[in-house]
C-alpha cells in the first residue's frame, strides 16, 4: 500500500447527493430492523405466559439474570472509562476522529451491552412461554416457534444496531469513517469480551455444581427442584448464552464491518466505503424472511426446519448480494472513485470490481452453510460421532472423555481446513493488487454477516429451550407429549449453539485477516511520517515468518489462547467447587429439602456464581488488552503481527475443538436420557454425565471466549501500531518509554495471572470452606 493509503487521503473522500442517499437507505434499513424486532417481541410476549408456578421459577430466574447483570455493568464500566481516556492519547489524524473514536468506543460498548441486556430479558420471559407452548396441540411447532422468534428480535436488534452505527459514522466522518469506527468496533469487542467471559463463568459454574451433587451424588434428575443450583443453572443460561453470544455476535457483525470499510476504502474509494454497507442491509431482509419463514412442517425435526430456514435465506442474500454489485459497482477499476491506494487501478487493469465482489460475498455465504454443515454433523443426535460417543458411555467416564476429545480434535481441522479455503479463495480473486485481496477477504466477512440474523435467532434458540426444559421439569406442569418436545428442543439448541461458535469464529478469522491490512497500512504510514522507509527500519519491523523475532511472536501469540483457556476453565473449576460446597451443605444441614418439605436457598447460590464470577473475568480480560501492548513496544510491530497470526491460527483451532467436544459430550448425555444404552440412572448415563460436565466450561465458557479474544487483541493491535512505531524510529524514537510500556504491560499480567492463581482450586467437603468458598 502506499503512503496515501488510509491516513492521508482517506479522508479526503467526500459524500455527494448521492452517496447520502444510500447511507441513508441503509440507516432506513437498520432501523426497520429494530421495528421488526420490536414486532416480533410483542408477538413473543402474547404468548401464554403458564401457569403460576411456572410463572414463579421463571420470576426467580429473572430476577437472578438481571442482577447479576446490573452487577457485571457496574463492574465493567470503569474498564469502560478508562479505556475511553487512553484512545485519546493514541495518534490519530486530528481531533476531531480523534473524539469520534472515543465517543463510538463508548457507543459501541453500550450497544454490545444492550444487546446482551435484551437478549438476557427477552429469553427469561420466553422460556415459561415455550415451556406452556409445549402442553398444546401442535405443540412441537408453538414452541419452536416461539423460541427461534425470540432469537429473531435479538437478531433484529444485532444487525440493526451493528448497522446503523455503521451508517451514522459514515454519514458524520465521510472517508474518516473507518479511523473512527476502530474505536466503535473496539467497544463492542471489549464488553463482549467481558460478558462472554463472565456470563460464561456463571452459567458452567452452577450447571457443574448442580450436576455433580444432583445426578451424580444424590441421583436426582438435572432440573430437580430439590437441587439448590437449578435457579442458578438457569440463570446462567441466559446472562452466559444469551447475553454473552448475544453481545459476542454483535461485535463479530461490527469488526467484520470495521475491517471492511477500512480496507474497501483503500482498494475500491468511495464504493469500496458504502458497498460493505449495502450488502448487510440485504442481510437484514432476509433475516427477517429467515425468521418468519420458520415453521416446523408435520413430522419434522425442529433442526431440519431451523436449517431449511438459514439455507432459504442464505440463497436469498446470495442473489440478491450479487445483484447489488452489478447494479452499484462500474465494470472496471477505472470507474472507481478514488481509491486511497492509487496504483489499484493500475494493478487490477482489466479486472471487473462486479465479478470480484459477488464472488467474495458468495464465498462468505457458503463458509457459513458448510460450518452449519460440519458442525450439525459433529454434535447432531442423529449423526455417527454423537452416536459413538453415547456408546463409548458403556465402557465408563474414560472413554466417553476421550471419545468426545477426539472428536472436536477432528471437527477442529476439517472446519479450520473450511475458513482457511474460504479466506484462501478470497485472497486470490486479486492476485494483481494485495489491498485488493484483503478486501475480498472482508468482502467474504460482509457475505458471512449477512446470514447474522438467522445465526443469533439459532443461538438464542438454544438456552430458550434448555431454560423451557428446566423450568418444566421443576414445575411439573408438562407431562406426555410436553416432555418429548422439550427434550427434542433442547437437543436441538445444543446443536444451533455449536454452529453459532462455530460461525462466530469463523468471523474472527476473516475480520482478523483484513484487519491485517489496516494493521500493515498504519505501520507503513507511520514510518512515512516519521521518514523512514520499511526496508530501512530494523529488525523489530521484519514480517518474514522465518525471522526469529517473527517467530519468538508467533510462539507467544499461540501461548496467549492457551493461557486464557486456561484460566477460563480454572475458573470455573473454583466457581463450581464453590457451589458444589454449598448445594451439599443444604443437603447435609436440611434433610427436609430431599424430603421435598424444605426449600432450598436458591438466592445463596445465585450470590456465589456472581460473586465468583465477575472476580474470575478480570484475569482475562487483562490479558487480552495487555498482552499485545507489551509485545508490540516490547518487541517491535514485526513480532506483533507474527503474535497476530499466531493467535487467529491457535485460536482458530482451539475454540473449534472446545465447543464441538463439549456439544457432542452434552448431546450424547440426551441420547442415553432418551433411553438408548440403559436410559437414565444407569451407568451408562453417569458416564455421560462426567463427560457433559467435563464439557461444559469447553463448549460455554472458554471455547466461545477465544472469538472476542481474537478481535480484542487485533484491535488493540491496529491502535497502538501507530504510538509503537513513532517511539521506535525518527525524531520521536524513544526506546526508554517503549520498554518502559511494555515492563508495566507484563508486569499487570504477571499480577493479574498470580492474584488468580493464589485462590484456591481444592475441593475439602468441609462446612467452613463451604461458606467461605
Amino acid at each position: 500500500m502506499s503512503r496515501s493509503t488510509l491516513a492521508a487521503d482517506a479522508g479526503s473522500i467526500a459524500l455527494a447527493s448521492n452517496d447520502y442517499i444510500i447511507v441513508g437507505v441503509v440507516a432506513v434499513v437498520a432501523l426497520a430492523a429494530l421495528a421488526v424486532g420490536f414486532v416480533l417481541r410483542k408477538e413473543v410476549l402474547a404468548a401464554d405466559a403458564g401457569t403460576p408456578k411456572m410463572q414463579d421459577i421463571g420470576r426467580a430466574v429473572q430476577e437472578g439474570a438481571t442482577a447479576y447483570l446490573n452487577r457485571q455493568f457496574k463492574t465493567l464500566a470503569v474498564f469502560v472509562v478508562i479505556v475511553f481516556f487512553l484512545l485519546f492519547a493514541l495518534p490519530a489524524a486530528n481531533i476531531g476522529e480523534s473524539i469520534g473514536r472515543s465517543i463510538f468506543f463508548l457507543i459501541g460498548a453500550l450497544f454490545s451491552a444492550a444487546i446482551g441486556s435484551l437478549g438476557m430479558r427477552l429469553a427469561t420471559a420466553a422460556n415459561i412461554r415455550v415451556a406452556s407452548a409445549s402442553r398444546e396441540e401442535g405443540g412441537r411447532e408453538k414452541a419452536t416457534r416461539i423460541a427461534f422468534r425470540t432469537g429473531g428480535v435479538v437478531g433484529m436488534f444485532t444487525v440493526g444496531l451493528g448497522l446503523l452505527g455503521a451508517a451514522v459514522v459514515v454519514l458524520v466522518y465521510a472517508g474518516g469513517a473507518p479511523r473512527v469506527l476502530e474505536g466503535f468496533g473496539f467497544g463492542a469487542a471489549l464488553l463482549a469480551m467481558f460478558m462472554r467471559v463472565g456470563g460464561g463463568i456463571f452459567t458452567k459454574a452452577a450447571d457443574v455444581g448442580a450436576d455433580l451433587v444432583g445426578k451424580v451424588e444424590q441421583g436426582i434428575p438435572e432440573d430437580d427442584p430439590r437441587n439448590a443450583a437449578t435457579i442458578a443453572d438457569n440463570v446462567g443460561d441466559n446472562v452466559g448464552d444469551c447475553a454473552g453470544m448475544a453481545a459476542d455476535l454483535f461485535e463479530s457483525y461490527a469488526v467484520t464491518l470495521v475491517a471492511a470499510l477500512i480496507l474497501g476504502t483503500a482498494a475500491f474509494g468511495l464504493q469500496g466505503l458504502l458497498f460493505p454497507l449495502i450488502v448487510p442491509a440485504i442481510g437484514v431482509v432476509t433475516a427477517v424472511i429467515g425468521v418468519y419463514i420458520t415453521r416446523t412442517r408435520p413430522n419434522e425435526g425442529s433442526l431440519k426446519t431451523i436449517n431449511r430456514s438459514f439455507y432459504i435465506s442464505a440463497a436469498i442474500s446470495a442473489v440478491l448480494s450479487a445483484v447489488a454489485a452489478f447494479v452499484y459497482l462500474p465494470n472496471s477499476f477505472e470507474g472507481l472513485t478514488n481509491p486511497t491506494d492509487l496504483t489499484v487501478v493500475g494493478d487490477m487493469a482489466g479486472a471487473d470490481p462486479r465479478i470480484l465482489a459477488t464472488v467474495a460475498v458468495l464465498i462468505g455465504i457458503v463458509l457459513a452453510a458448510a460450518i452449519l454443515w460440519l458442525t450439525g454433523y459433529y454434535t447432531g443426535t442423529e449423526d455417527k460421532p454423537v452416536q459413538d460417543v453415547g456408546r463409548s458411555s458403556l465402557t465408563g467416564a474414560a472413554t466417553v472423555i476421550l471419545s468426545g476429545i477426539s472428536i472436536g480434535f477432528e471437527s477442529a481441522v476439517y472446519t479450520a481446513l473450511v475458513i482457511s479455503a474460504a479466506v484462501f479463495g478470497a485472497f486470490t480473486l486479486a492476485t494483481g493488487s494485495i489491498t485488493v485481496a484483503l478486501f475480498a477477504v472482508a468482502l467474504a466477512g460482509t457475505g458471512l454477516l449477512t446470514t447474522v440474523g438467522v445465526i443469533v435467532a439459532m443461538d438464542t434458540f438454544g438456552p430458550v429451550a434448555d431454560n423451557a426444559q428446566g423450568i418444566a421439569e421443576m414445575s411439573g406442569d408438562v407431562s406426555g407429549p410436553g416432555v418429548d418436545i422439550l427434550t427434542e428442543l433442547d437437543a436441538v439448541g445444543n446443536t444451533t449453539k455449536a454452529i453459532t461458535k462455530g460461525i462466530a469464529i469463523a468471523t474472527a478469522v476473516l475480520a482478523a485477516t483484513a484487519l491485517f491490512g489496516s494493521y500493515r497500512d498504519a505501520i507503513t504510514v507511520a514510518l512515512a511520517d516519521a521518514g523512514v522507509a520499511l526496508a530501512d527500519a530494523g529488525t523489530a519491523f521484519s514480517y518474514q515468518v522465518f525471522a526469529p523475532n517473527t517467530l519468538v511472536g508467533v510462539i507467544i501469540g499461540a501461548s496467549v489462547v492457551f493461557m486464557f483457556s486456561g484460566l477460563a476453565i480454572n475458573a470455573v473449576t473454583r466457581a463450581a467447587g464453590a457451589i458444589v460446597f454449598e448445594v451439599r451443605r443444604q443437603f447435609r444441614e436440611n434433610p427436609g429439602i430431599m424430603e421435598g418439605t424444605v426449600r432450598p436457598e436458591y438466592g445463596r447460590v445465585v450470590d456465589i456464581c456472581t460473586r465468583d464470577s465477575l472476580r474470575e473475568l478480570a484475569t482475562p480480560g487483562l490479558l487480552a488488552i495487555f498482552a499485545p501492548i507489551a509485545v508490540g513496544f516490547g518487541l517491535g510491530v514485526g513480532p506483533l503481527a507474527g503474535y497476530l497470526a499466531g493467535a487467529i491460527a491457535t485460536g482458530t483451532l482451539m475454540a473449534i475443538f472446545l465447543a464441538n467436544s463439549g456439544g457432542a459430550w452434552d448431546n450424547a448425555k440426551k441420547l442415553v436420557e432418551d433411553g438408548n444404552h440403559g436410559g437414565k440412572g444407569s451407568p451408562a448415563h453417569e458416564a455421560t454425565v462426567i463427560g457433559d460436565t467435563v464439557g461444559d466450561p469447553f463448549k460455554d465458557t472458554a471455547g466461545p471466549s477465544i472469538n472476542p479474544l481474537l478481535k480484542v487483541m487485533n484491535l488493540v493491535s491496529v491502535l497502538i501500531a501507530p504510538a509503537v512505531v513513532a517511539l521506535s524510529v525518527g525524531t520521536t524514537a524513544n526506546p526508554v518509554v517503549s520498554i518502559a510500556i511494555a515492563l508495566v504491560a507484563v508486569a499487570i499480567i504477571v499480577g493479574a495471572v498470580v492474584v488468580s492463581k493464589r485462590r484456591s482450586t481444592s475441593i475439602t467437603d468441609t462446612p467452613a470452606e463451604s461458606a467461605v468458598a
